[in-house]
């Protein structure tokens, strides 16, 4: 009985993995909607597969693990459902980031240029339709009141109208990322930090959501 168990709780590990695997990689290959859906229809045969083994294990140690491992890969493969209609950051290749060089005002210590916003609304269409053609989103199917054209690196610290800094991005998740412009904000204009490392950590946040409230604490420091 104990090898059984042992024998079972491998075959979930390793079963767990390669699930956790397909996620990443769903995550990473979103150039076509039907490369979603394959991925999704692959993620849930196996957390049926399992489902369907653990319900014929007769132990609570390995029921254990199974309940554990089927939850995790549950809420990722929701995570994955939930978040395959809109990007959870800037694609680099569309929109690595432009700072602002084509203005004669300057702000802050720094002397860093400053552009006033200016984008107008055919240039957002055309952001909106490039990211659902190119990455298999389906942002123009959805309320046009949820999202945003944001500027990666936010006009604020320097950041350009150009397309290459522009992105459509979700109310759900411009709510890590807003709050931290004003204090890289005003930390610039006490000469804090520099427009080189305010842009270092807005990048960072947007690309890597779950790091956004470790880099609010990191600015607040600053302030001291």
């Amino acid at each position: 009985m104990i090898i059984d168990i042992w024998r079972y709780e491998k075959q979930c590990l390793i079963k767990a993995g390669l699930l956790c695997s397909g996620i990443a990689k769903l995550n990473r290959s979103r150039t076509k909607n039907i490369s979603r859906q394959y991925g999704l229809t692959f993620l849930q045969s196996a957390v049926n597969a399992l489902l369907s083994k653990g319900k014929r294990m007769k132990t609570k140690l390995s029921m254990v693990m199974f309940i554990a491992l089927t939850i995790a890969a549950s809420m990722s493969l929701s995570m994955t459902w939930a978040n395959g209609k809109f990007p959870q950051g800037p694609d680099l290749k569309i929109t690595p980031g432009a700072l602002c060089t084509n203005s004669t005002t300057y702000r802050y210590p720094e002397h860093i240029k400053y552009c006033s916003r200016d984008v107008s609304s055919g240039l957002k269409n055309q952001i909106i339709a490039q990211y659902d053609h190119d990455l298999g989103f389906s942002i123009a199917q959805m309320p046009r009141g949820e999202f945003k054209i944001d500027h990666f690196i936010p006009l604020s610290i320097g950041g350009a109208n150009d397309r290459a800094n522009l992105w459509p991005q979700h109310k759900s998740i411009y709510a890590y990322s807003d709050p931290l412009e004003s204090d890289l904000s005003n930390l610039i204009s006490a000469a804090k930090i520099t427009q080189a490392k305010a842009v270092e950590v807005m990048k960072e946040c947007k690309l890597n959501l779950g790091r956004c409230a470790e880099l609010s604490d990191y600015l607040k420091s600053l302030y001291k």
